[in-house]
């Protein structure tokens, strides 16, 4: 899976885009992002990466950020969908 397919997918599935940002940083959201050793995912809160994993591809960041946001959105909402 690519950025753009999460991306697509997480549209697909009604999760707020308050919630995440592919590709960059934002307060207050769940991270993805490229740097020079690969991925990276996290939650960025005042500028600091909480909770930061580092992937080696762009597949498996988008896995990490996908199943976090289903919990994300199983605790907020009430609402998940099937892992695959």
């Amino acid at each position: 899976m690519t950025g753009k397919e999460l991306k697509a997918f997480l549209k697909d599935h009604l999760v707020p885009e308050k919630l995440y940002k592919i590709g960059g940083s934002h307060n207050r959201r769940i991270c993805m992002m490229k740097n020079k050793e690969g991925w990276e995912v996290f939650f960025s809160d005042k500028k600091q990466k909480v909770g930061l994993t580092r992937y080696q591809d762009e597949g498996s960041a988008c896995s990490a950020m996908k199943e976090e946001l289903r919990k994300l959105m199983e605790l907020m909402y009430g609402v998940t969908w099937v892992t695959q």
